[in-house]
């Protein structure tokens, strides 16, 4: 029997074939940057749940409850101020690298640097007008560690845009050590080392280290991730394109805003009503949670440009094959987080210190939330990458508003259990409304139990 060579290169590189292999190897790595990004996000959360330890340890409950809202509302002003370009760069970057348009790429991250600095900076001193105003109405054990605090706004917005086209280049580490690993330990050992010298571990104190640390790590990144992108991208001329930049990255702006407004109003709107001491049991059941929340976060992170690579070759198969893989990479990992959480929650809530095992019915509560939001996948992600985001800026937008109303009703009601009820109701709605529209749009499933039960009807020798 003959073969012929060029009829069997032919076959071998069908497009059909092609294809299928092209997506072999985007699977394979996007394998790769979610496991990657969930072990940077593990060794991060941990890193981070120490810090918070040490910091109540330090502080006290008092001062610890003080900086948790202080911190709090520069990661909300924080996502905000970024502009959307955090998102959208997963989106641009890759569209631009297929294109070969270098000229629109370096244009778009030269823009949206500076656009992030820029309106931090304006929203720190917004803000900062906005409490000296408010200064009769504000406790003032709030006021010196707030204005402090948002000095760290310009360069945590800077940090975010870093984050987003590490992340477009598959660098996970470079996207995700700094926020999740140097960031916090830096805060770590600048306060032990302020402990050691002597000096007042306070609120403020505790404040500026924060600040220090933000500046320091933004301009450490900054340096490492131009000097990967050098190579990648050759000199030349830039274009910037502001109106159509802004056209998609506004609507990821009004996403992260308020998946970020929604994940930090219960703290917030806690403050409202009950001392820093109670804000303090409240947060550290928050942070405590936060190592089931990681996995979402990590899926989310390491997913969204592959979303948009699958968009911009219009391969719908591989696209709807790939939320289904996401999906349980996100709820299985979650649950069983969840249910080992459950059992070691009481010791882990006993480490911050005398009062904070109250916190256990905190954590059992906003659980309900991190499980419904964890059982659609990145189905946020999903619509803003596929040309969706205002649909998906829709959902969160109603989301914070039933999360402030459930808190405004239950925290007088209930107290802090309120306000975690409140939280996790606001979620489940999100999560529904996110499978529904995605669904509708995209015909796309997203939940859990739907791909689990046509997983289990499939035929056995497909």
């Amino acid at each position: 029997m003959r073969f012929s060579a060029v009829s069997r290169t032919r076959r071998f590189l069908s497009p059909a074939r092609v294809q299928a292999l092209g997506a072999q190897i985007l699977e394979e790595a996007s394998g790769r940057m979610a496991i990657s990004t969930f072990f940077v996000r593990i060794a991060g959360a941990a890193l981070a749940y120490l810090s918070q330890i040490v910091l109540a340890r330090l502080m006290g409950a008092h001062d610890y409850g003080i900086y948790s809202v202080a911190w709090t509302v520069v990661i909300v002003l924080g996502a905000m101020s970024c502009g959307g370009f955090s998102t959208s760069a997963t989106r641009f970057v890759p569209q631009y690298l297929q294109a070969r348009d270098y000229e629109r790429l370096r244009g778009f991250m030269r823009a949206a640097r500076w656009t992030a600095f820029l309106i931090g900076a304006a929203a720190a001193a917004a803000a900062s007008a906005v409490i000296y105003l408010l200064g009769p109405v504000i406790e003032p054990y709030y006021v010196a560690p707030l204005l402090i605090a948002l000095l760290a706004l310009p360069f945590f917005a800077f940090a975010l845009i870093q984050d987003g086209i590490a992340r477009s280049y598959d660098w996970s580490s470079l996207a995700m050590l700094p926020t999740y690993i140097w960031r916090p330990l830096a805060i770590l050992v600048l306060l032990v080392a302020v402990a050691l010298a002597g000096g007042q571990t306070d609120a403020r104190t505790t404040a500026a280290v924060a600040v220090a640390a933000t500046m320091i790590v933004a301009l450490y990144q900054y340096v490492h991730l131009s000097r990967r992108l050098a190579p990648q991208i050759p000199a030349g001329p830039y274009r910037i394109e502001m109106t159509s930049w802004l056209a998609v990255s506004m609507p990821m702006l009004l996403v992260e805003g308020f998946l970020q407004l929604i994940t930090s109003a219960d703290v917030i709107m806690v403050s409202f009503f009950r001392n820093p001491d109670e804000v303090a049991v409240y947060f550290a059941a928050s942070k405590t949670l936060a190592l089931v929340h990681f996995v979402y976060f990590a899926v989310r992170a390491a997913s969204a440009h592959r979303i948009s690579s699958f968009t911009h070759s219009r391969d719908e198969a591989g696209l709807a094959d790939y939320m289904r893989r996401m999906t349980h990479w996100t709820f299985w990992p979650s649950l069983l987080a969840g249910a080992g959480l459950l059992v070691i929650a009481p010791l882990l809530l006993r480490l911050f210190g005398s009062g904070f095992e109250s916190g256990y019915v905190l954590i059992a509560l906003l659980m309900i939330g991190v499980l419904a939001r964890a059982s659609v996948g990145p189905a946020d992600a999903l619509l803003s990458m596929t040309g969706h985001q205002n649909a998906c800026a829709g959902i969160y937008a109603t989301t914070f508003m039933l999360n402030v109303a459930f808190n405004l009703i239950l925290i007088p009601l209930l107290g802090l259990a309120g306000a975690a009820i409140a939280t996790s109701c606001a979620i489940l709605f999100e999560a529904t409304a996110l499978a529904l529209v995605a669904k509708q749009k995209l015909n796309i499933t997203t939940f859990v139990l739907p791909l689990l039960l046509a997983r289990k009807d499939r035929p056995v020798d497909q």
